[in-house]
């Protein structure tokens, strides 16, 4: 069976239990969570091998992590610890419609310090698929690491996934931010972006010109996701739009993005990108979108991923 692997952070979301501004609520909910972690845990539930690459504090809270991952059936074999710094902290606030805002503790966090010599044993072959975010694509260890990740998995054969989740107040500045995604972008061979975020990246107003720009370097496969107005999927040669599932209220859009991507990378493993056809990509964003409309429908984002019977029973024909 290929494998997934997640490079990137893990950390405890703190979810405000009442809605409005951080600086009023009183009640908060311990979540596991981080966006590379989210995807493997995704993929793994929905029935495939996923693995979590990352660095953890000797802390409660490492633990809650490590032992999270592990009752989920995902590969802690890659997941370090350190005693120089604490486990990464969120503190997540949501607005009537469930939107997040998101205050972080992280300088530095555990996560930050993993390196690039802990990566070089990790047996990526061809089948798998390195996915990973810019969060922690920051000036520290933990970028390097991604840059030695990246090479092995190119040079085995693997497939790279990338999800910009842009998170500004984590930079210096909005540019630095940009900058780096874009340095980034033609290493990986799949992109998935909000249309927020493809706006950012590539100051092109229009969806599909935006879209074309991408396509340098390694990239083969765009997708767009778009909340209440779906998604949509790009190669060179083929595209497909689907609308938003309905049926779920919106109670946490924590982790929705998340779930969209691991939907989609677990159906990608070990069939590879090339050569999907219009109806593939269809039948894709069609449970992915559904898996994003339950996850949203629950609150944080591990607890929230559904299993595969929730997402393949329930797709449309």
């Amino acid at each position: 069976m290929n494998t997934l692997y997640a490079i990137g952070e893990m950390l405890i979301d703190f979810t405000a239990q009442e809605t409005g501004a951080l600086e009023a609520a009183v009640n908060f909910r311990k979540n596991a969570g981080g966006a590379p972690a989210n995807v493997a845990v995704c993929a793994a539930k929905l029935g495939g091998r996923a693995c979590v690459i990352t660095k953890l504090g000797n802390d409660p809270f490492g633990n809650f992590l490590e032992e999270t991952l592990k009752r989920e059936n995902v590969c802690t074999d890659y997941v370090f610890r350190t005693g120089s710094a604490n486990t990464a902290l969120a503190f997540v606030s949501r607005d009537e419609h469930g939107e997040r805002s998101f205050s972080f503790y992280r300088n530095p966090s555990a996560d930050m310090l993993l390196g690039a010599d802990e990566v070089k044993g990790i047996p990526f072959g061809r089948g798998d698929i390195l996915h990973f975010c810019s969060v922690d694509l920051v000036d520290a260890p933990v970028k390097q690491a991604h840059i030695a990740a990246i090479g092995r998995a190119r040079k085995a054969g693997a497939v790279i996934s990338f999800d910009p989740n842009l998170r500004y107040s984590l930079w210096k500045s909005r540019e630095a931010l940009l900058s780096t995604v874009r340095e980034f972008l033609p290493c990986a061979d799949i992109l998935k972006v909000s249309d927020e975020e493809l706006l950012d990246i590539t100051g092109i107003a229009d969806e599909r010109q935006a879209v074309t720009s991408l396509f340098q370097g390694e990239v083969k496969l765009v997708f767009v996701t778009k909340g209440k107005d779906g998604a949509a999927a790009y190669t060179r040669s083929a595209e497909a739009r689907q609308p938003a599932h309905t049926g779920f209220a919106v109670t946490d859009t924590t982790g929705a993005g998340d779930s969209f991507i691991g939907t989609v990378l677990y159906q990608l493993l070990g069939r590879g990108i090339e050569g999907l056809s219009a109806l593939e990509l269809n039948q894709m964003l069609q449970r992915a979108n559904r898996a994003a409309a339950i996850v949203v429908s629950r609150e944080g984002a591990i607890p929230a991923m559904p299993t595969d019977k929730e997402v393949f029973e329930g797709e449309i024909s």
